[in-house]
């Protein structure tokens, strides 16, 4: 195989990082964002992968995955052209293995792996063709590195199938697994008498629970901390029981027999950066412990598919805008049809047209709420009001929401 061709091809397809490596040394490449797009689409896409897509964590985990797998064979090639690359094996791949056994989710996540490796095959082969004219050298080229690309899925997916294994059997022994075991079984419905529940959990289930999905997907965040999160919604709901069981290993699922006050919640995640908080709303008894966990996930979600940075959402101030946002493109041309440049407006304009409209149109409340005098408030009405398609009176419930969405899609908190 001609080296100097497969480096050349390798370095096209992820350059290395000048900057990371000032003396020119080939060991830090960089993949194009295009690729990796594609990638993390087709790793993703399907039903079967459909319940890792829609978890924030876990499509976070796959996409790391993803990079740092497309890197270590890049790498490998670059260093040493067709020669056969070890399966990667690193606290990321480890820390997938582990979410996803949590999950129950090992053979889609193994499926990814193949997904991944279609599209691979195609960029692969691309960008070979555009580099070199020499039929005779190209098929050498791309018969040698098609085949490493291959050998090395196979060498990853059996180590991950291993590792996947090795968390299993870690998994299934201990109280731990007890707890998981039942609340998986609460959550799925199964029949299972209250008191046996309690006693396998340590908590009551004939209170009032509030759930919350406590999570980071940020790949050097201290886990700890989302323990720590834990205990906040504890003090932070006043006496209560508190049941905290592992869902993953950056995702805590929590059950409270109180319901905390967000303002203390949100004031002490300034002290555990990257943890984000979701909250159901309070229902009673097992059912309520089903449906208010399911109105927690259903708030996460929401969050990652707005790309949301608050840290922070209660089921019940985003119920509205989970529904609305179901289809995001259509929610978008929503908001832009609705809201028109007030889009784009400063927040001051916006925010004192939520809070007027959250005061059902009293300007002094809202004036009050914001903490501003109510001229200046009208003042910002007025400016608002010129940037609306149509006069804020003619649809007040429409831009109502469409502030909602518009707030909580991407916004900082």
């Amino acid at each position: 195989m001609h080296c100097y061709v497969a480096c050349h091809v390798v370095e096209s397809a992820v350059a290395p990082d000048p900057e990371a490596h000032p003396a020119g040394r080939r060991d830090h490449p960089h993949p194009r964002p295009e690729w990796l797009a594609e990638l993390d689409a087709a790793t993703l896409a399907g039903e079967p992968r459909r319940p890792i897509a829609d978890d924030p964590v876990l499509s976070a985990g796959i996409r790391r995955a993803n990079r740092a797998n497309l890197l270590h064979w890049a790498a490998a090639n670059i260093n040493a052209p067709g020669a056969p690359v070890p399966a990667h094996e690193s606290d990321v791949t480890r820390a997938i293995a582990r979410d996803i056994v949590r999950r129950g989710l090992a053979e889609p996540a193994l499926d990814s792996y193949r997904a991944g490796e279609s599209v691979a095959v195609r960029v692969w082969t691309r960008i070979a063709c555009s580099l070199t004219g020499d039929h005779e050298e190209l098929a050498e080229l791309l018969d040698v590195s098609l085949r490493s690309i291959s050998d090395f899925v196979d060498r990853t997916v059996a180590a991950m199938s291993a590792q996947m294994n090795a968390e299993l059997t870690e998994l299934t022994s201990g109280t731990h697994a007890e707890r998981r075991e039942t609340v998986a079984l609460l959550l799925d419905g199964a029949p299972m008498t209250r008191r046996r529940a309690e006693a396998r959990l340590g908590y009551p289930l004939d209170a009032t629970h509030t759930a919350a999905v406590v999570w980071t997907d940020a790949p050097e965040a201290e886990l700890r901390r989302l323990d720590r999160a834990a205990d906040l919604l504890a003090t932070a709901a006043g006496p209560s029981h508190l049941l905290s069981v592992m869902a993953s290993a950056a995702t805590r699922w929590v059950w409270l027999t109180g319901r905390p006050d967000t303002e203390r919640v949100r004031a002490g995640l300034e002290r555990l950066p990257a943890v984000r908080v979701a909250l159901g709303s309070p229902a009673l008894g097992v059912d309520g412990f089903r449906r208010s966990h399911l109105d927690a996930l259903t708030t996460q979600r929401m969050l990652a598919r707005l790309a949301s940075a608050q840290r922070l959402a209660s089921h019940d101030e985003v119920e509205l805008v989970a529904l609305l946002s179901q289809d995001l493109e259509r929610a978008d041309r929503f908001v832009q049809r609705t809201l028109g440049d007030l889009e784009h407006a400063p927040d001051d304009l916006t925010d004192a047209v939520r809070a007027f409209l959250a005061e059902q149109c009293n300007a002094s409340r809202a004036a009050g709420r914001l903490f501003t005098h109510r001229n200046t408030l009208l003042r910002r009405l007025h400016r608002a009001d010129r940037l609306l398609p149509r006069p804020l009176a003619e649809h007040p419930l429409d831009v109502a929401a469409a502030l909602e969405i518009r707030h909580w899609r991407g916004s900082a908190g």
